[in-house]
C-alpha cells in the first residue's frame, strides 16, 4: 500500500474516532433524559469516572485531529490514538458484564481501529512538523 493511501486510512481513522469520542465525551457530561436502550448505560456511568472518562475523551479528539491539522506537535497523535485503547479496553469489560454483547463488539473494533492509528501514526506514517 502506498504511503499516501494509508496516509489517507489514517486520517479516516483518526476522524472516526474523533467523530466517536465527541459524542462520547459530551454525552458522559450531559447525559440526556430518554436515551435508546443501547446508550442506557450512560446512566450508570456517573460522577468523577464520568468526568474522567469525558475528559479524557474530549482530550484525545483533540490530540487526533489538531497536531495533523496545525502541524504543531504531530507526536501527540498516536499518543491521543494509544490513550483511548485502554478506555476501549474498560468499556468492552464494562458491556460484557452487562451481558450487552453487540456493545462489547463494537467497542472492540473502536479499540482496534485506535491501536491501528496509534501504530500507523508512530511507525508507518508520522505526521509532517510544521517547519518554523
Amino acid at each position: 500500500m502506498s504511503t499516501t493511501r494509508l496516509n489517507m486510512l489514517l486520517w479516516a481513522g483518526q476522524i472516526v474516532l474523533a467523530i466517536t469520542f465527541l459524542a462520547q465525551g459530551i454525552l458522559k457530561f450531559v447525559q440526556p433524559a430518554g436515551l435508546p436502550e443501547q446508550l442506557s448505560w450512560v446512566y450508570e456511568v456517573t460522577g468523577p469516572l464520568a468526568i474522567f472518562l469525558g475528559v479524557a475523551e474530549l482530550a484525545a479528539v483533540a490530540g487526533l485531529l489538531l497536531p495533523g491539522i496545525t502541524g504543531i506537535m504531530p507526536r501527540l497523535t498516536p499518543l491521543a490514538a494509544l490513550g483511548l485503547v485502554p478506555i476501549m479496553a474498560g468499556a468492552v469489560l464494562f458491556h460484557v458484564n452487562r451481558g450487552e454483547m453487540p456493545s462489547a463488539v463494537l467497542n472492540i473494533i473502536v479499540l482496534a481501529i485506535a491501536a491501528a492509528v496509534a501504530y500507523g501514526r508512530w511507525r508507518l506514517v508520522p505526521l509532517p512538523e510544521r517547519s518554523r
